[in-house]
């Protein structure tokens, strides 16, 4: 038996990275998945993948800073797959990595549209309709930056960021008693198409640095991270609601 069988997950940022691989997870572990982007042809590839591993998937493309797209994924969870009982709402952007002097008004709501906005429409269409299931589980992907370390030049991710840890504590104490669990990931450094370990012009020199920072002297690979978030989706969690899960191979702790 298979950890989330006869439930059904939506899954943003699903096109690439963790995204991608926690919509996999999900599928191969028996869940019926909505899964939401902007790249439509990125998606169509994930269903397709998800079929020919035995699961079953739709996509919704859609800009998720928009409200249309959030209140769209439910009713295709819905009309698809009859309700809704976990949501990982993992879409996000790094943003302009600049000094704040520099950083434009326009970059700085591009951001916490994408990373803090976007949560909280789709909290707000999700939370009723796992109410309508009898309870659910609630996942938003944070980050260490800003919570247990600053990093100069990301003061709009960081600020966005933290900002969902708060909104997981309010939303876990405010819907606890529905059965509603709620939490967030916060990953250390990745090896995901958004990590600027991969940007343009990135060296071997930056992805050692990087992976040295960490106490396992590594970077996760996406399929590591997806792994958590399964875990909080899970009953294996059943017992956790309202924290903030470093899954960070101990950049948060390592002086090393």
């Amino acid at each position: 038996m298979n950890v989330l069988d006869g439930k059904v997950a939506i899954v943003t940022g699903a096109s690439s990275g963790i995204g991608r691989a926690t919509a996999r997870l999900f599928a191969r572990e028996g869940a019926e998945v909505v899964v939401v982007a902007r790249r439509r042809a990125e998606l169509d590839t994930l269903v397709d993948e998800i079929a020919q591993e035995g699961g079953e998937a739709i996509a919704v493309a859609g800009d998720i800073r928009h409200e249309a797209t959030a209140r769209e994924a439910v009713n295709v969870a819905f009309e698809k797959f009859g309700g809704l009982d976990i949501a990982f709402n993992n879409a996000g952007t790094i943003g302009e990595m600049v000094p704040i002097s520099e950083v434009s008004l326009t970059s700085w709501n591009e951001t916490l549209e994408t990373n803090l906005t976007s949560a909280f429409l789709g909290a707000k269409y999700q939370v009723p309709a796992m109410i309508e299931r009898g309870g659910g589980s609630l996942i938003f992907t944070s980050t260490f930056v800003g919570y247990t370390a600053g990093m100069p030049g990301m003061a709009a991710y960081a600020a966005s960021k933290a900002g969902l840890i708060g909104l997981t504590q309010v939303l876990a104490a405010e819907f606890g008693s529905r059965r509603i669990r709620v939490n967030t990931i916060l990953p250390g450094g990745t090896d995901t198409p958004m990590s600027f370990t991969n940007a343009p012009g990135a060296t071997p020199e930056v992805l050692a640095f990087v992976e040295g920072l960490h106490a396992l002297k590594r970077i996760a690979k996406p399929e590591e991270i997806a792994q958590s978030v399964l875990h909080l989706a899970s009953d294996a969690s059943s017992f956790v609601t309202g924290t903030a899960f470093l899954v960070d191979g101990g950049v948060s702790i390592c002086r090393t």
